[in-house]
């Protein structure tokens, strides 16, 4: 009987655990970066998701607009693969979201709400809130028929989030 009574113990105390993390995890979901162009997903709802974990990070927010017929878009896209440095900066600073510009939506009422975008891809820097800061046109950072890694690194750096922070004496 008193084993009875220990096994209903120990088996409570874990359906109880399981509850208790489920719950936790509800409402603290693990935050899934966009990677891909997708026209069926909501630019808006990945945007706001986007800035819900900058600011949970102390983050920036990296938006790249293109899409899949994008050529320049599936260079960018390699070129990180490339360079692996470049990409855990990337990481580091910034949440990114891929948002998708397509035949099949070209997400006018979200990227209505930024600078007019004149090539593609094309990156927007938000800040933890969700203000903008800076739109760069990709024309900018390339090198013949590919990006230019010393002005993608400056780019990134100069808008990552250390770059407010006053730097020391022996940093300069």
């Amino acid at each position: 009987m008193k084993r009875i009574g220990l096994l209903c113990g120990f088996l409570l105390l874990v359906i109880f655990s399981l509850n208790v993390s489920g719950a936790q995890k509800a409402k603290n979901p693990q935050y899934a970066p966009v990677t891909v162009y997708d026209p069926a997903r909501d630019a808006d709802k990945d945007i706001r998701d986007a800035v819900a974990e900058a600011t949970r990070t102390g983050k920036r927010v990296l938006l790249e607009v293109g899409g899949q017929w994008c050529v320049w878009c599936r260079i960018l896209d390699r070129y990180f693969e490339e360079h692996k440095e470049l990409t855990e900066f990337k990481e580091k600073n910034f949440i990114m979201v891929k948002i998708n510009y397509s035949e099949e939506n070209e997400n006018k009422t979200v990227l209505s709400r930024y600078p007019e975008i004149r090539g593609y891809p094309h990156l927007f820097v938000l800040d933890s809130g969700g203000k903008l800061l800076h739109s760069q046109d990709t024309a900018e950072l390339e090198k013949g028929k590919s990006y230019d890694l010393e002005k993608f690194f400056a780019f990134l750096k100069k808008w990552s989030p250390q770059s407010d922070r006053p730097t020391s004496n022996r940093e300069r």
